[in-house]
């Protein structure tokens, strides 16, 4: 998300003009993209010593990468750096933005660096974000065209999703040939769509009689939330991905055994549908320094980072790779450390927290309203919310460097108090301008990132062993990363529980799906809260893509539109052009 989002959040077009009438009537991120002039992607592949024949174009200024690029040797020497940050506001506090600063900036002081990012769901894009390729001079370009369909990675997701319900349910029909004798009442797989639609969360399906098939409740979830996705994302090349798609878990029969997607003989063709979507994508940044971009799961419901081969395809090109993972530190950076570091065998040399003076003074207990107001003693009742986090990635054997997304509200006494706050905890801090300077203004941040990869002790310590027991899994998450007292389940969970174990499935590292606003399973509960019980309400689990879903509170995985979606604003004119993107 861009830095000068208004506390109206649901008013997008008090956003977008907001924006335009701030610092000195800057240009809106849209118009700041159309301005640059992007260079043809074939010279950006020679930044990173890649030859013409072995890009895939997708016109001038995008590519595909072919997996065999990735080299394990290269990997070992490259220097990987996480940004993540702190429990947001419903705006965002930047991260994508200052992870494409920080690019910039490691660039502009003569470091090699790109940056391999998540790709932006339509959902969120018609919705309330309007956009996820970064803000003001610290963008990926071309703008439109990633915010939009893209390579279509996300289409062969959802057609590849919805290939194994079509057969899931063909099969319930066909009482004769290979039927599975699937019980209808126990299937768990749903269609997706890349799209925010409520009306699509429950349905019933297969109306219409004996042409309809067996009518049966179901759903939608978003694009991004499927296991589709988390497969994508978690496959080490097409071999591992056809393998993962026949792992996914569809039911159980009428007599109680499981059923997969193998047994329908869905893996090949849906692994045949992403065989272009598996290559990561190749773009720029505004100031023509290279970005992958692949692969898009949230980090509330999913585990929020892109791809492994993403990020092992920038870590095979270039000395410094910056990557981001959702949300706080608690959800997108505490899975990318405990389940795509287990599956990959790699690790950041450092994290960067991202935190906002808005979002501290938010959990200090200011309003809403007045985040725009200075207001020192909220700032240093927030402090708790940055300093857990710290403590966390410090807890991960990893060294933390906070920056200072700077916002123009923002007031030197505020951001000389936040300084001085992380400083007295001895670590490292910045003010991030990379949303008004691009490189230039993240130059200092870039430096203090490498002094801390220099110090990196490389003592790396997970949440938990993968090998111990659900519920010693998810104490230690609860307690160490959210500071819980305790976890507790309900009579759903229970029952799910039991069935993870009766199945095998308990040996899979732990998704949380929790809200990203608070530590606790509850967005109202702000700062840093102590002496809660975490409550896991239900489980399910990605079986192909590896990992057990625990879900605490009322997560959704089909979001619905605000009452003024972004959809409202964005245009095109007679010749093209795309208007309303922020």
């Amino acid at each position: 998300m861009n830095n000068l989002q208004p506390i109206n959040f649901q008013n997008n077009f008090t956003k977008f003009a907001a924006r335009k009438r701030i610092i000195n009537k800057m240009l809106s991120d849209i118009e700041i993209a159309q301005s640059i002039q992007p260079k043809h992607i074939k010279s950006i592949a020679e930044k990173i010593n890649l030859s013409p024949e072995q890009l895939e174009y997708y016109g001038k200024f995008k590519a595909k990468l072919p997996l065999e690029i990735i080299d394990e040797e290269k990997i070992k020497k490259s220097n990987l750096i996480l940004v993540t940050a702190i429990n947001p506001t419903p705006a965002g506090e930047g991260k994508t933005t200052m992870t494409i600063g920080l690019t910039e900036g490691l660039n502009k002081t003569g470091r090699k660096a790109m940056a391999v990012l998540r790709e932006p769901s339509l959902g969120p894009v018609f919705g309330m974000k309007g956009g996820a390729a970064g803000g003001g001079y610290s963008q990926v370009i071309p703008m439109e065209d990633i915010n939009l369909h893209f390579t279509g990675d996300f289409a062969a997701i959802e057609k590849a999703n919805n290939l194994l319900a079509a057969l899931i349910d063909n099969n319930i029909q066909n009482k004769k040939d290979n039927n599975l004798n699937i019980d209808p009442r126990t299937v768990v797989w749903k269609r997706v769509m890349d799209m925010n639609d409520r009306a699509l969360r429950q349905i019933i399906i297969a109306l219409g009689g004996k042409n309809g098939g067996i009518p049966r409740e179901s759903g939608f979830n978003i694009t991004a939330a499927s296991e589709v996705m988390a497969i994508l994302c978690m496959s080490k090349n097409l071999k591992d991905l056809k393998e993962k798609c026949g792992n996914i878990f569809i039911g159980n029969t009428y007599e109680g055994r499981p059923v997969f997607a193998r047994e329908l003989n869905a893996h090949g063709a849906m692994a045949a549908m992403l065989k272009d979507a598996i290559k990561p994508n190749l773009v720029q940044t505004l100031e023509g320094n290279p970005v992958i971009i692949h692969g898009g799961p949230f980090a509330n419901i999913a585990q929020g980072t892109n791809t492994i081969i993403a990020t092992k395809t920038g870590m095979s090109l270039s000395d410094y790779v910056v990557t981001e993972a959702g949300f706080g530190a608690d959800l997108g950076a505490e899975k990318f450390l405990n389940i795509k570091c287990g599956y990959a065998g790699i690790l950041p040399k450092c994290v960067v927290i991202v935190a906002t003076i808005r979002a501290l003074k938010f959990h200090g207990g200011a309003d809403v309203k007045e985040l725009k107001t200075e207001n020192i003693e909220a700032l240093k009742k927030g402090f708790c919310n940055l300093e857990k986090h710290i403590e966390n990635i410090k807890g991960f054997g990893l060294p933390p460097v906070v920056v200072i997304n700077k916002f123009y509200a923002d007031t030197q006494a505020e951001i000389d108090t936040l300084i001085n706050l992380v400083q007295d905890k001895g670590i490292s801090i910045s003010i991030g301008e990379g949303f008004e300077k691009g490189g230039e203004g993240m130059k200092d941040i870039a430096d203090k990132v490498v002094n801390a990869i220099e110090k990196n002790t490389n003592n790396f310590i997970p949440t938990y062993n993968w090998n111990d027991s659900v519920e010693n899994k998810l104490k230690s998450i609860a307690q160490k990363i959210y500071g819980a007292n305790d976890v507790e389940y309900t009579p759903k969970a229970v029952s799910d529980l039991k069935k993870i174990y009766k199945l095998g499935f308990d040996k899979f590292p732990v998704c949380m799906a929790k809200t990203q606003y608070s530590l606790t399973d509850n967005p109202k509960i702000t700062g840093r809260p102590e002496g809660f019980n975490l409550t896991i309400r239900e489980f399910e689990f990605a079986t192909g893509a590896g990992f057990i879903i625990p879900i605490c509170g009322e997560m959704m995985r089909m979001p619905g539109l605000p009452q003024i979606p972004s959809a409202e604003f964005i245009d095109v004119d007679e010749n093209g052009k795309i208007s309303g993107l922020f």
